[in-house]
C-alpha cells in the first residue's frame, strides 16, 4: 500500500498530477485545493495517498494532507459518494468547512459541490456528524486527529470508549493530544495526555 510520494512535480492537469518518485512516475488524482498546492513543475512535492482498487480499475489518490485523505476516506464511507464525488466535495470546501458544514448538518455548503444534489448532501452530513462534525472545531488540528482512521490516534479512541468514554469525547481529547504532541507521538503518552484533556 502506497500511504506517502515525496518527489518532483513531473506535470498535472485539471485532475491529476504525475510525481516522479526516483525516476518513476506516479499519477496521482487529486482535488483542486490539493493541486493548487503543489507549484510548479520540478518542484518538490509531498502528497499522502490512498490507494483504490476496483474490478476494472486502480488509482493512486492524492492529498495535500493527512488531514484531507482521512476526510476523503469518511466522505466515500457513506453510500452513494465514490472517489469522484468525494474530490469534488474536497475541491469545493475546505477541511474544516466540511467540518464545520457536518457539525452545522449544513447539507447546503456541501451540496455546492458539483454532483452532490440536496439528498446525499443531506445524508453526508447526517451520517458524519457524530463521527467527524460532532464537536466543535479544534483551530490548528486536523481531521485526521479528530477522527484517526489508524495507528497510534485510532487506538488511543478506542482505549478511551473502552475506559466508558463516548466516542466524540474520546476523539476529541486524543485530537487535542496529537497537536499537543505531533502525528508520531506514541499510544501511551497520547492516551496519558488525553485523559488530562478529559479531566481538566
Amino acid at each position: 500500500m502506497i500511504a506517502k510520494l515525496t518527489g518532483t512535480l513531473d506535470d498535472f492537469g485539471p485532475d491529476w498530477a504525475v510525481v516522479d518518485v526516483g525516476g518513476v512516475g506516479y499519477l496521482v488524482h487529486c482535488s483542486a485545493k490539493t493541486l493548487a498546492g503543489l507549484g510548479a513543475r520540478g518542484e518538490r512535492v509531498v502528497l499522502h495517498t490512498e490507494m483504490q482498487v476496483s474490478e476494472n480499475d486502480q488509482r493512486l489518490i492524492g492529498f495535500a494532507s493527512g488531514a484531507e485523505r482521512e476526510w476523503f476516506r469518511l466522505l466515500t464511507g457513506v453510500q452513494g459518494v465514490g472517489s469522484k464525488v468525494a474530490l469534488a466535495i474536497l475541491s469545493a470546501l475546505s477541511v474544516d468547512e466540511v467540518q464545520r458544514a457536518c457539525a452545522a448538518g449544513d447539507a447546503a455548503m456541501v451540496s455546492r459541490a458539483q454532483g452532490v444534489g440536496p439528498k446525499l448532501a443531506a445524508r453526508i452530513v447526517n451520517e458524519l456528524k457524530d463521527r467527524a462534525g460532532g464537536m466543535p472545531a479544534l483551530a490548528g488540528v486536523g481531521i485526521a486527529a479528530v477522527a484517526p482512521a489508524g495507528g497510534a490516534g485510532a487506538d488511543a479512541v478506542s482505549a478511551l470508549q473502552n475506559l466508558g468514554f463516548k466516542p466524540g469525547v474520546a476523539a476529541q481529547a486524543v485530537a487535542l493530544a496529537l497537536g499537543e504532541l505531533g502525528e508520531d507521538a506514541a499510544l501511551g503518552a497520547l492516551v496519558r495526555v488525553a485523559l488530562k484533556r478529559v479531566g481538566g
